[in-house]
């Protein structure tokens, strides 16, 4: 049997393996998401059964109290954080990973000071590169959490000579990594490496502002899977080490997924400090000259009627409908539209909310069906034919300057051409600028009417109005 054993564990591990395989791709689909977060926590949960059966693990009780903690506080996050906070508690368990991983490394470190044998090169470079990746993903997504969280300002923050502050950071990590591969067994040179790893991760995500926060969400994500997979090679085990390189891998993809439809590089995301400048500059028109700024205003009585004897509606949920908590709210008014025989589809840009698949997130939970949701490049060929859009807090993801104002720091990203429609209705709270900080072309749109007021609130009122129809 105890033969057998380090066979069935490896089994175990390749049967895990197949399960994330298949959720991470079930994951892919609204449609299937639930189903694939089942199979990768079963996974999981095999992968667990079968480390503790190695003979390598000798603590139990500390397992179990750990396991039964753990449990304790996953089950008041599951049943406690709103849905509207979920970008929150995603940077949150993103920066518990990179600390898990760190701490790793460290205990890896600490364990071959209590032994006669040196770590050797490859351990010694595996070890701070769990400390480094590990630590970076820990301080950033804390960091993340309390931009997000609203603790700390949510806009880039810059200081004078921030970038050869970092550079002579990142020299020091390299000076001190390389001295510790030849002198493995230097407490003050490892200690302060973990300092700057830690450093390095809020300097990472400092000048990172709220809107570029999807980018940043997927790339700790992609970080806490290295960081990972990195521990799995530490401890010599293959499932951690398949594991993090899942997630490290497609947290990578998402993150290219997300700067392609911003239409800017990741260097960009991360080093502009893109949307710190203030807004309200002039917003110009595709001659040159600066636009009629001339805004339509509408009520909701005229609102309801648009809406209610349209034939087709396309609804754009933005950020705005998210801080409102108005997603409950504007799928009982498509259930309205819908008794009233209008087509109603929903439009979701990739970057729009503060994580990726953010808007996405919040229609399943007020059970808005799976077909009604259109993704940019399905929806943007329909809006000719659509009667009326209807931006829920949405802002730079519609602004039609990105397609011709070559100025503008959208200028190219890809939006919803929600401009294309025969009629636009824009609820927002007021006329600010988006987090990039330029004014929005499609408020002064002839077809624009602006209905100002708080999302929740505003489509709360256009139900009632519509249920008089």
């Amino acid at each position: 049997m105890s033969d057998f054993l380090p066979s069935g564990i490896q089994l175990s591990y390749l049967v895990a393996a197949s399960l994330f395989i298949v959720g991470l791709k079930q994951l892919g689909s609204p449609a299937t998401a639930r189903q694939g977060n089942v199979l990768a926590a079963i996974g999981m949960g095999i992968a667990i059964v079968g480390t503790l059966l190695e003979r390598q693990v000798i603590s139990y009780e500390l397992i179990v109290v750990g396991v039964i903690a753990g449990s304790i506080l996953g089950t008041i996050m599951a049943k406690t954080v709103a849905m509207t906070d979920m970008p929150q508690m995603v940077g949150l368990l993103n920066g518990f990973g990179g600390a898990a991983s760190a701490l790793v490394a460290v205990g890896e470190f600490w364990r071959y000071l209590s032994i006669p044998e040196s770590p050797t090169a490859e351990s010694t470079i595996t070890i701070v590169l769990g400390v480094l990746i590990g630590g970076i993903t820990f301080t950033g997504s804390l960091l993340a959490f309390a931009k997000l969280q609203e603790l700390l300002p949510g806009a880039p923050v810059t200081f004078p000579l921030q970038q050869p502050v970092n550079a002579a950071l990142a020299i020091a990590l390299l000076a001190g990594s390389a001295y510790l591969v030849f002198n493995p067994e230097n407490v003050p040179v490892f200690l302060a490496l973990v300092l700057i790893s830690n450093v390095l991760g809020i300097m990472f995500v400092l000048p990172i502002g709220g809107g570029d926060m999807p980018v940043v969400i997927s790339l700790l994500n992609s970080y806490s899977g290295i960081a990972a997979s990195v521990a799995g090679f530490i401890l010599m085990n293959n499932m951690l080490i398949i594991a993090g390189a899942l997630v490290g891998a497609s947290g990578i993809i998402l993150t290219q997924i997300m700067c392609k439809a911003m239409n800017r590089s990741l260097a960009n995301v991360l080093f502009s400090a893109f949307g710190s400048s203030g807004g309200g500059g002039a917003t110009t028109a595709a001659a040159g000259g600066a636009i009629d700024k001339t805004v339509r205003s509408i009520d909701l009585e005229e609102s309801a009627m648009m809406l209610g004897y349209a034939r087709s509606v396309v609804i754009i949920p933005g950020y705005g409908m998210a801080v409102a908590q108005a997603q409950h709210a504007v799928r009982e008014l498509a259930d309205q539209l819908e008794g009233l025989g209008v087509d109603v589809k929903y439009a979701i840009h990739p970057v729009a909310g503060r994580m990726p698949g953010h808007m996405n997130v919040l229609l399943a939970e007020a059970n808005v069906p799976y077909p009604q949701l259109y993704d940019m490049d399905d929806i943007n060929p329909l809006f000719d034919e659509t009667d009326v859009a209807l931006v829920i807090g949405a802002n730079d993801v519609v602004n039609p300057a990105a397609r011709h104002d070559t100025a503008s720091p959208i200028y190219g990203m890809p939006i919803l051409e929600v401009d294309r429609a025969k009629h636009t209705i824009v609820i927002k709270r007021g006329m600010n600028a988006g987090f990039s900080g330029v004014d929005n072309e499609l408020f002064y749109k002839d077809k624009t009417m602006m209905l100002f007021g708080g999302a929740k609130d505003v489509v709360a009122k256009l139900v009632s109005q519509v249920k008089q129809l």
